[in-house]
């Protein structure tokens, strides 16, 4: 009896690990066609429009994003979108494990690019929220924003300290931490797209004003939302038993379906129609 109690938990075990795994990996994939997704959107949209001299059509995703005789703000907007593209398509290789593994040199370079670039983009971003610049529809997101910025760069020197340190377990944990902050205002999309699909109408806020309940929840929902469900599959992971390590893959399974609804949503409802030439 006590023998075949130990090899059902021990196939139990072997089932959660398992699904824990393939969860990780099924969010891992959703999430990079996404992100690859937004990156053709930034490049078409706003790369687009800055070669053709069109930059005040920024203006129609981002309110006073471009704001003519202010040089310095522009410049300082152009930088952070050229870097969001970037980083957001260096960042995608970065957490394939088989990249990793079997290419650690490229691994590391891109590291090296993607962390230093990861701390400029929360500098970057930060300076144009205090500088009075209007990106936001609110005091609260801007508070939010200015959060996120702060975390990005907090992850970015933990991420790189402990690299340097060579204690690549900690490392690993915090540059995770780093891809979901930076990835915020990609969340906030994505997540906003999926409540306007559940929903089929702009519940919680304003379109027009850009203000409500539900922004304001999303500003901070859409990196503390991220960070608590990596925060659990880590610990899942690690210290988890097989009922928690079943209960963090399907948590993780319905936050993978969710985004994927909103990646649909956004890119056909945001990203497809804006990148097209006007």
């Amino acid at each position: 009896m006590d023998i075949a109690v130990l090899g059902d938990r021990s196939r139990l075990a072997s089932v959660a690990h398992t699904a824990l795994k393939t969860a990780a990996a099924f969010w891992l994939a959703v999430a990079m066609v996404g992100q690859l997704i937004f990156v053709v959107y930034i490049a078409s949209f706003y790369g687009g429009s800055a070669v053709r001299g069109q930059l005040l059509s920024w203006n129609r995703v981002l309110p006073h994003g471009y704001v003519v005789g202010n040089t310095i703000g522009n410049s300082v907007l152009a930088g952070h979108l050229l870097f969001a593209a970037v980083i957001t398509f260096s960042g995608v290789f970065q957490l394939i494990p088989q990249i990793r593994a079997r290419y650690p040199v490229f691994h590391r370079w891109n590291g090296r690019l993607y962390v230093p670039i990861a701390f400029t983009m929360g500098s970057t971003g930060l300076y144009l929220l205090m500088s009075g610049r209007t990106v936001v529809g609110d005091a609260p997101q801007s508070v939010a924003l200015e959060i996120n910025a702060i975390l990005i760069m907090v992850c970015a020197v933990q991420a790189w300290r402990f690299a340097v340190a060579r204690d690549f377990h900690t490392h690993r944990q915090w540059a995770l931490r780093l891809f979901l902050v930076v990835s915020g205002v990609w969340f906030f999309r994505v997540g906003l797209m999926f409540w306007l699909l559940l929903n089929q109408a702009p519940v919680g806020f304003d379109p027009h004003t850009f203000k409500g309940p539900f922004l304001t929840c999303l500003s901070f929902g859409q990196y503390l939302l991220p960070l608590a469900v990596l925060e659990t599959y880590l610990r899942a992971k690690e210290r988890g038993g097989a009922t928690g390590k079943l209960a963090a893959a399907g948590g993780l399974l319905v936050m993978t379906l969710a985004m994927g609804a909103g990646i649909f949503a956004a890119t056909m409802g945001m990203w497809l129609p804006q990148a097209r030439p006007r």
